[in-house]
């Protein structure tokens, strides 16, 4: 008898905690907004069964409608672990493998992509598919501007894409355009309209008020409806003109989340194969922190399986901690919430504080105390590839990463640093490198980047103008007063380009990474910006070698002219004035023809590289000649055979110089219509008085 009362005793004490917790989720949801703001929907699930269901605010500003259980709000991006649950049920009913190539399924995307494309790469955002909304954003012409834009018109504009952001597998970049393949490949295996296989898949699950979005036109039963305030205090509907699924959209109530939230609780219970396994990292996959459709790492210091969603004003979030058998899912249809913080808020009513675990990789304590504060200072490489700055102002130490705000770093010890705003983020330097350090264990090691001097010449060779096919996008870089300058269609205004350094420039959150060919010339640029990696832009115009060097007082010039009788060419080397005016020249060439490409300037002159027909062993032969500071010569001389060789540019070496060019080889001398002709990179190295010491033939070019 005793132990029965204490039990019961026990239980009371529970329930009476339980009921405790359940009123102060509602002091948190009531104190987020009134109830004449835009909704609020918040729902616990602990042990298999739903503990909370609480709603606040209005569906409709327009008509006072407030939101109630029958309310259907927009997840976002937490839809998209429904549409990789679409794909693994498919999986398991041998319908596709997700070790297929997403090809056998779209034949026409990618082409010219050898690796595979694997529908887990899609899942878990490592196809290196870019997304095309940031694609969008480039073409200055966002997703929400488009009436109507949907599935089709974005798999399209991928469909353009020439190749990938990176080899897929190799990194993670979240990409929705790898859910909207998906929905694609439901179609084709499934037979099926992709809103008709769904439909019947949330009626399976029991979410029967459950939906993608289709057409915005439709009338949403029960819809409510997206508020933002922009700064001033009033309430304004956010346009949704687009018809986009799959990768969001998904308009649902809170009951049916939370049946759908009792269902993954119970899965083992029940015995449910899909939905226990879709709560794992995908198998083969080469990153585990991200399976299908939902991120897979800690939260508030507990395991945790949980996702977020923002569209416009509707957002969301679910967050399961499958040990503690406890989800909390929150989303609303108001731009001054967001549901990620009052879901964690939430969260800890019901877990016990738990402190991290504090592991930090054994190397933290080898952080070298020899090197300078001031050698610390520079750029330095991510993991994948970002470039970011340590830099000193104010005796302040900073982080910056792109155009974002400067973040002060605090000094713990010498060479040891923590981020300001996160004590735990530790950084440490080392000779060439930095290291992040997490209280994980985990680290990321960024390598510096030597100190890259821009010369007028590099400025000089960035301008032109660029396009990308895949967009048809085009901006055009000038030089004005050695201030470089960007402007691209759709801009108000042209905008100053900041030189990070002689390989990546920077505005707004653009960054443009300067691609050069064998011959040093700019020839493209890749543009990096949010979701999209390395979009490449041809240089169209000002594709030319180095004819011009910039000096104090002006600069030597390089061109190739006709020659005095009219019938030849020659190549003239002058000194100007910095408007342009002459102050002496020099002309070189022989009795045929002699052209230019570039000049370089020595400690004691001038070396110019181009080709000559006047002298050598052949038609046109690799032509160099050396000068002094007033443009005398010193020594030419000509390399190559009997085809054609021609010089481009040059580089100074410990030995001489470098000169880069190329050189034919065809089949017959004689039979010029019948014989074939290949051209390879040619590089010649000479010493400081143009001796031959050895040259290097390299990939052929068209």
């Amino acid at each position: 008898m005793r132990k029965s009362f204490t039990l019961i005793v026990l239980l009371i004490s529970i329930s009476l905690f339980a009921q405790k917790q359940l009123k102060v989720v509602d002091s948190i949801v009531n104190s987020k907004l009134s109830d004449n703001d835009p909704g609020l929907f918040v729902g616990v699930v602990k042990d298999g069964k739903i503990i909370y269901e609480g709603y606040r605010g209005l569906a409709s500003l327009q008509h006072g409608v407030k939101v109630d259980e029958n309310s259907r709000s927009n997840i976002a991006s937490t839809a998209k672990q429904f549409t990789a649950l679409m794909i693994l049920n498919l999986a398991l009913n041998q319908k596709l493998s997700l070790e297929d190539d997403i090809r056998k399924y779209l034949p026409s995307l990618y082409p010219e992509v050898k690796d595979e494309i694997k529908i887990r790469h899609l899942i878990n955002h490592t196809s290196g598919v870019r997304d095309f909304y940031d694609l969008m954003s480039i073409q200055q012409e966002p997703w929400w501007r488009r009436e109507g834009l949907d599935n089709d018109d974005a798999i399209e504009l991928l469909k353009n894409q020439q190749d990938l952001a990176f080899k897929p597998g190799s990194r993670y970049m979240y990409s929705n355009s790898g859910y909207t393949l998906l929905t694609k490949i439901i179609e084709v295996v499934s037979g099926e309209k992709f809103h008709d296989y769904s439909g019947n898949f949330f009626k399976n699950l029991g979410m029967n008020n459950t939906s993608f979005l289709k057409n915005y036109m439709h009338v949403i039963p029960n819809q409510a409806l997206p508020y933002s305030d922009w700064g001033d205090g009033v309430w304004q509907q956010y346009p949704m003109i687009t018809n986009l699924y799959g990768d969001g959209f998904l308009f649902t109530s809170l009951k049916d989340q939370l049946i759908f939230e009792q269902a993954i609780q119970n899965a083992r219970f029940n015995n449910n194969r899909l939905l226990i396994e879709s709560q794992k990292p995908i198998p083969n996959s080469e990153i585990t922190t991200y399976g299908f459709g939902l991120e897979l790492d800690d939260r508030l210091n507990y395991k945790s399986i949980h996702h977020s969603g923002g569209t416009g004003s509707y957002h969301s979030q679910t967050i399961r901690f499958p040990e503690e058998k406890l989800t909390i899912f929150v989303m609303s249809n108001n731009s001054r919430l967001w549901s990620g913080a009052i879901a964690d808020e939430i969260a800890k009513l019901f877990l016990p504080k738990k402190d991290m675990v504090i592991a930090y990789d054994k190397s933290m304590k080898e952080v070298s105390n020899d090197i300078a504060t001031s050698e610390i200072l520079g750029q330095y490489l991510s993991p994948g590839n970002y470039l970011i700055r340590i830099e000193e102002k104010d005796n302040k130490i900073t982080w910056r990463n792109g155009n974002n705000n400067p973040i002060e770093l605090k000094k713990e010890a010498q060479n040891l640093y923590s981020i300001s705003y996160n004590s735990m983020t530790k950084i440490g330097f080392y000779n060439n490198e930095l290291i992040l350090f997490y209280p994980s264990g985990k680290t990321s090691v960024y390598s510096k980047i030597p100190k890259q001097e821009v010369t007028l010449a590099d400025l000089e060779s960035y301008v032109g103008q660029y396009y990308s096919e895949e967009l048809d996008v085009e901006f055009s870089i000038n030089n004005v007063k050695n201030k470089l300058t960007i402007s691209l269609h759709g801009w108000d205004e042209v905008q100053d380009l900041e030189v990070l350094n002689r390989n990546e420039l920077l505005v707004f959150d653009y960054i443009l990474k300067i691609e050069r060919d064998q011959f040093n010339r700019v020839t493209d640029i890749l543009l990096t910006t949010n979701r999209v990696l390395n979009n490449k832009f041809i240089k169209k115009t000002n594709l030319k070698f180095q004819p011009k060097i910039e000096t104090k007082n002006g600069s030597i010039n390089v061109t190739t002219i006709g020659s005095k009788d009219g019938e030849t060419l020659d190549i003239l080397l002058t000194k100007n004035y910095p408007n342009g005016n002459e102050i002496w020249s020099q002309r070189f060439g022989g009795n045929s023809y002699d052209k230019a490409s570039s000049i370089l300037a020595t400690k004691d002159g001038y070396l110019i590289i181009g080709s000559t027909s006047s002298y050598g062993k052949g038609n046109y032969d690799m032509f160099v000649i050396k000068t002094d500071k007033k443009g005398n010569k010193i020594w030419q001389n000509t390399y190559g055979n009997f085809y054609n060789e021609y010089g481009y540019s040059g580089e100074k070496t410990d030995t001489g110089y470098l000169i880069k060019g190329t050189i034919q080889k065809c089949s017959s001398n004689s039979d010029v219509f019948n014989r074939t002709c290949t051209t390879n990179v040619w590089f010649v190295s000479v010493d400081e008085n143009g001796m031959e010491l050895s040259n290097q033939l390299l990939e052929e070019i068209d």
